[in-house]
């Protein structure tokens, strides 16, 4: 009995499989034009270059038409990409107002939040290289400018002590090179690297050199996600305020000793483990070292 319904059900299925297959194969005049007026309503166009564009208040020259089609490049694979996006226009509502706070408060144009979008999507990212954090900051580079990185604390993933050490290397890095493109492109490929090349180049711009392909895309990079961010509407991206990642709210618990266990003091402070990671993923142990007696602000969420 069992064996005559398997061969029945094998032969039902079968058939049922080379009907759809002749249906999918042969479609119906109704399912033919909604094909077709689905087809139709998706409209993929393209982007007008012909006006100015700028990055922290200094012109691209756009009359190059080398730095017009990498600009044209970054900027359709960017509007096109199109679930990190969406991520990074919900991320912003989120993170923004600190990045563009601190960057106000160290004498640095808003559009340097861009370049943050760049580095990380807005996100506590790891590289292949080691670097760590929404500012991507290798971990020399990070001691170098005050994060503290050990086995229990990396500070590269510290929001706003990283974005305040951002600030200043990039404060040194245009200091040192005098304009905002190469000292984006420093900030990507290394001050001394992007010294190196332009000596051998004989180049003054950031535009005249030849380097690796990750920092000649990396400027265009920040200048297309800077016009998609604030014209997302011109490139089909319509969100509801409500539909953004809203600002974490907490306070700060003062920590003036090591914690042997964060499991144990999350409970003491009526939160999860997990949540207690999520505010503060700078505590990558289990535990807060500080024979120092150092004094930490841990983010508690606010009730």
């Amino acid at each position: 009995m069992s064996k005559s319904i398997s061969i029945y059900t094998i032969a039902l299925a079968a058939f049922l499989s080379f009907a759809l297959f002749v249906s999918y194969q042969n479609p119906s005049a109704d399912s033919q034009e909604t094909s077709a007026a689905s087809h139709a309503d998706q409209k993929i166009q393209n982007f007008d270059l012909n006006r100015p564009f700028d990055f922290a208040g200094e012109p691209l020259p756009m009359e190059n038409f080398d730095v017009k089609e990498r600009l044209e490049r970054e900027i359709l694979r960017n509007s096109y990409y199109h679930s990190n996006t969406l991520l990074l226009l919900k991320r912003a509502k989120r993170y923004f107002p600190t990045i563009e706070r601190i960057l106000a408060e160290n004498g640095l144009p808003d559009d340097l939040k861009y370049l943050a979008v760049t580095e990380s999507d807005l996100s506590m990212a790891v590289s292949p290289a080691g670097a760590k954090g929404v500012w991507q900051f290798m971990k020399g580079t990070g001691r170098d400018y005050g994060l503290e990185v050990n086995g229990g604390i990396d500070e590269r993933y510290h929001f706003e002590k990283s974005t305040k050490a951002a600030c200043k290397y990039l404060n040194k890095l245009h200091k040192k090179f005098g304009n905002w493109s190469l000292a984006a492109a420093a900030y990507n490929m290394g001050s001394n690297g992007l010294a190196s090349d332009m000596k051998a180049q004989r180049a003054k711009s950031y535009y005249d050199l030849n380097l690796s392909q990750e920092t000649m895309r990396y400027f265009f990079r920040i200048v297309a996600i800077k016009e998609i961010m604030e014209n997302p509407e011109n490139f089909g991206f319509f969100l509801e305020e409500h539909e953004k990642y809203a600002e974490l709210e907490f306070v700060n618990v003062r920590v003036e000793k090591s914690i042997e266990n964060l499991g144990d003091f999350a409970i003491e402070n009526g939160i999860s483990y997990r949540t207690l990671k999520l505010y503060n993923p700078w505590l990558v142990g289990g535990s807060l070292p500080n024979k120092s007696g150092r004094t930490y602000m841990v983010k508690i969420p606010k009730k």
